[in-house]
């Protein structure tokens, strides 16, 4: 079971308009930061946290090993040099402009990357997680199947994020890279602390940061003298938020992403 360190509470949209919520966030060793990847509010958010918890190491879903090991200690770079080195045009992530703050507001954090590339996910489509996993499977609980309970939850999460576009036989598949990439969160999360002392701050998606079943549970799992605290944001209030705090803003204008599938 994750260690609580706060109830869950929610803050009427804006999110900013209640910025002290962030500034005075409960001391923990990892702090996993949510977000909905494109929404511009989200990061300012994630920002302002940054700042006030002061993170010796600075975990991204954003990005993979070899990218955080092209940034050099102490570097000084402005956005378009950081940009550049990270190659993120042809990552696929949102704007970089949304990111760069992140990193001015942890100068001397250590970067680590816990992404998954395209490539190595669709390779990883039908593999146990055993084999696709680089690390220890069984710490991190990928060695054992879901519960049935949990699965088909998970899987009605993948149909509705993918506009119910998917055949049915693709959906295991598709949590099995969720729990792939929830691993690897918890993975680099936990190298990160035993590196750097703590804390670590987490930038992930809020569905990544959830404490029943995403990274934080597994790194409870792996870790469990670790104080944790997850942050969920969203666009609308969640049926049952399950993160410690969760926050709610504004959501950010886009096309509809089922046109993709029309």
């Amino acid at each position: 079971m994750i260690k609580t360190i706060i109830a869950s509470a929610c803050l009427a949209a804006p999110a900013l308009a209640q910025p002290d919520v962030l500034r005075n966030l409960p001391e923990a060793d990892v702090i996993f930061l949510g977000e909905v990847h494109d929404n511009p509010v989200h990061h300012e958010n994630q920002t302002i946290a940054t700042q006030a918890i002061g993170p010796a190491a600075l975990v991204f879903e954003m990005l993979t090993d070899d990218q955080a090991a092209r940034i050099p200690p102490d570097a000084d770079l402005d956005q378009d040099a950081l940009q550049a080195l990270l190659d993120w045009d042809n990552s696929g992530w949102p704007d970089f402009a949304m990111y760069y703050p992140l990193f001015t507001a942890a100068p001397t954090a250590a970067i680590f990357g816990a992404g998954l590339p395209r490539d190595a996910a669709r390779n990883a489509m039908g593999q146990p997680l055993t084999q696709a996993f680089s690390g220890d499977a069984a710490r991190f609980g990928l060695d054992m199947p879901l519960d049935s309970v949990q699965q088909q939850a998970r899987e009605d999460l993948q149909a509705r994020a993918h506009c119910d576009a998917l055949p049915d036989e693709m959906l295991p598949m598709m949590v099995d890279i969720q729990r792939l990439r929830d691993a690897m969160l918890a993975d680099a999360a936990l190298k990160a602390y035993q590196d750097t002392g703590g804390p670590v701050v987490v930038i992930t998606g809020t569905g990544h940061a959830r404490t029943d079943w995403g990274a934080p549970a597994l790194l409870a799992q792996a870790a469990p003298d670790l104080r944790i605290l997850s942050i969920g944001q969203f666009e609308s209030e969640p049926d049952d938020p399950a993160h410690d705090l969760h926050l709610v803003t504004e959501p950010h204008p886009r096309p509809d992403p089922c046109d993709a599938f029309r």
